[in-house]
């Protein structure tokens, strides 16, 4: 009968650093509780982690210090084992890209219902919801684990102005779309658009415009100026009454924006 340590050598052979509880029991052939036992002595020798109940990662020795793998390295093999679809999102998805000006102090990642938030180690993983997540454009980048999912250039951009109170304010975003507008283009914008909120496109618009990007807002405006029903204020929370006004699309500017250029 193989041993715990012999069970995960066999799996690092392979290149995997994952397993479910589940698998190791059958593996093992031993009792659950017994399996447990063994597993929580290499925790507490700092070579396990548990991200999520019954979810197990192994911790390479330059990791160890970090108490769990980096998240890009095992959220895509959680999410695989939960059956749900996810992509890398907001600032996470941003300084993939190579458009992010400091690294994020938390891993985020979209899903299309709540999760609860991740603390492994020093490693933070949130979830933040968005509807229809399996139809967003993404494209899958390279690990030292595998791949992960990440949201597209576009589908970036419409996920920071709709979700801008979890990408540092409505400066910070203007930041870094000053240079993720560099991997967009006009017409998957647009592609991207239509499966946002039109507020969301009017916002992003507007920004991309304002830091001098008009040639990929230029679909875009045409979308709006079909779709668009009513003014929405730049920041979401803001009233429209009183505030100036960018006709072309039809957003209320409710404050300065103040890039970090």
């Amino acid at each position: 009968m193989a041993s715990v340590a012999q069970y995960i050598q066999s799996l690092l052979q392979v290149g995997r650093y994952h397993f479910a509880i589940e698998d190791a029991v059958s593996s093992l052939s031993k009792k659950r509780e017994a399996t447990v036992r063994a597993l929580s002595r290499l925790r507490a020798k700092g070579e396990l982690a548990i991200p999520q109940r019954g979810f197990y990662v192994i911790i390479p020795p330059e990791y160890r210090a970090l108490g769990c793998l980096p998240a890009e390295q095992f959220v895509p093999q959680l999410m695989e084992h939960r059956r749900q679809p996810y992509y890398a999102a907001l600032l996470s998805a941003a300084q993939l890209h190579g458009a992010a000006h400091q690294k994020p102090q938390c891993f985020q990642v979209m899903v299309g219902k709540p999760l609860p938030v991740i603390s492994c180690g020093l490693v933070q993983v949130v979830f933040h919801v968005r509807a229809r997540v399996e139809h967003v454009g993404t494209s899958a980048m390279n690990t030292p684990r595998g791949q992960i999912l990440v949201s597209s250039p576009e589908a970036t951009g419409l996920d920071l102005v709709g979700y801008v109170k979890h990408a540092g304010g409505l400066d910070n975003v203007a930041t870094v779309l000053s240079e993720l507008a560099e991997l967009m283009t006009s017409n998957k914008l647009v592609d991207e658009a239509r499966m946002a909120p039109i507020s969301w496109s009017q916002r992003l618009g507007y920004l991309l415009e304002k830091l001098g990007y008009a040639r990929v807002a230029r679909d875009l405006k045409g979308y709006v100026a079909e779709h668009a029903q009513r003014v929405t204020p730049l920041e979401s929370h803001a009233p429209r009454t009183g505030a100036e006004r960018a006709n072309d699309w039809k957003v209320a500017i409710t404050r300065k924006v103040e890039p970090d250029l």
